[in-house]
């Protein structure tokens, strides 16, 4: 079996040396050799650690007739899918790593493909195999929930900042100057990355289409030392959290920090790694926890899909290989969300003033959980107040943090983060 290689990266690098270096174990197991032909890069002129052709000219290698699977590695999206479009109505099969190629077109290219094979194991959680995982293995399950770390790039600052007791800039710097993060970072801490990774799994899980647009994301840039101080107070992690809940005939997908109980498994994730729970109606809970990014890891998951499509297996791409005849899934309005909420506040420090915020509060039927007080400087005259609610509507916590900004002993923007349970 004859591979291109769109894109030679850090990825395309490592699933070239795997397929060399493991080529007996590889044809083994997938019953023929699967070989690198050429790779496409942009510059010829950079060096690259492979020994197979290379060509910067993309079309005349998706036109080649002696290439069998093409393994698109190029990044971005419109191009990708323009290329990746090309190759499957040719017939010829697809391996790609391209999360938010798959966030905006999976449908697309999941009528494109029909019976042709399209692997994309690598576009979620790097080696981790999820992908499998939720298409096969858990096939006999109605899915209740997925909530997963997802972003390697987040997890390793939140880390930092929970068990080192660094500043976000701080930790940022360093995840920087250690490779996890980019020179600009929004793509990762702002949870865009990650939504992408949401979506593809509720695919599989539920049958939903939906783009980032339409789900609930937000980043971790305004957490601070003050959350870190609670949520160790109060034994929770936080975390930037992927979940997707089934209710009924909606499906709830968000992303954002939250505050999660430091007994569950999924808070014990701690650096780079990833981790994702999924609960299924048969199985209950299972765990699947790894390396959710670099080259090899990256490579490893590609060079499954090659192995299973030399195996001639032909696995629908998004699970379902006839439409589910039950009820089709929406989504869940963002102002449905019901869950547990924490808030900080920083107030004046005047007498009445936390009677009125209770009585915010529960005019717009917010029950109070627990409360904790951090005074401030005698100076500034302020102190920051924390709360956690009850379970709680989306639309009734945004409705009391506009009421709470416009009063005027509230001396910064509310801050809200969702706690998962």
């Amino acid at each position: 079996m004859r591979v291109a290689i769109l894109g030679v990266g850090t990825v395309g690098e490592a699933v070239i040396k795997i397929l060399k270096q493991n080529q007996e174990l590889i044809t083994a197991r997938g019953g023929e050799e699967i070989i690198p032909v050429v790779g496409v890069v942009r510059n010829l002129n950079k060096f690259r650690n492979v020994d197979i052709e290379l060509s910067d000219d993309l079309d005349a290698v998706t036109s080649r007739d002696d290439i069998d699977v093409f393994v698109e590695l190029m990044g971005g999206i419109e191009k990708p899918y323009e290329v990746v479009s090309k190759i499957l109505k040719l017939g010829k099969p697809v391996v790609t790593a391209n999360k938010a190629l798959l966030a905006y077109h999976r449908y697309t290219l999941q009528s494109l493909a029909g019976l042709t094979p399209f692997g994309y194991e690598a576009s979620v959680a790097g080696g981790v195999p999820i992908i499998g995982a939720l298409r096969e293995g858990l096939s006999a399950n109605h899915i209740i929930s997925i909530n997963g770390i997802l972003n390697g790039t987040s997890n390793y600052i939140l880390s930092s900042m929970m068990n080192k007791g660094e500043n976000f800039a701080d930790a940022l710097r360093k995840a920087q100057s250690l490779g996890y993060a980019e020179a600009d970072p929004s793509f990762d801490i702002g949870g865009f990355d990650t939504a992408h990774k949401l979506l593809i799994l509720a695919s599989i899980a539920y049958g939903v289409n939906a783009v980032p647009e339409d789900i609930l994301i937000e980043g971790i840039e305004k957490i601070t030392a003050e959350d870190i101080f609670f949520a160790n107070d109060f034994d929770f992690c936080i975390k930037l959290l992927a979940v997707a809940k089934k209710f009924d005939d909606k499906i709830e997908l968000r992303v954002h920090p939250t505050l999660v109980p430091k007994d569950k498994m999924i808070a014990k994730t701690s650096g780079v790694t990833n981790a994702i729970s999924v609960v299924g109606d048969a199985v209950g809970e299972t765990m699947f926890y790894g390396p959710g990014a670099g080259g090899a890891a990256t490579a490893s998951a590609v060079v499954s899909d090659l192995v299973a499509i030399a195996r001639k297996v032909k696995t629908p791409m998004l699970g379902f290989k006839n439409p589910i005849t039950e009820k089709s899934l929406g989504l869940l309005g963002q102002n449905e969300i019901r869950t547990k909420y924490y808030f900080r506040l920083k107030v004046a420090d005047e007498l009445g003033t936390l009677a009125k915020i209770t009585n915010i509060m529960s005019q717009n039927q917010l029950s109070i959980d627990s409360f904790l007080q951090k005074p401030g400087s005698k100076e500034e005259r302020n102190t920051t107040l924390f709360f956690t609610t009850h379970t709680s509507f989306e639309a009734d916590v945004r409705r009391v943090i506009n009421l709470l900004q416009a009063q005027d002993f509230i001396l910064e923007k509310p801050f809200m983060m969702r706690i998962e349970m």
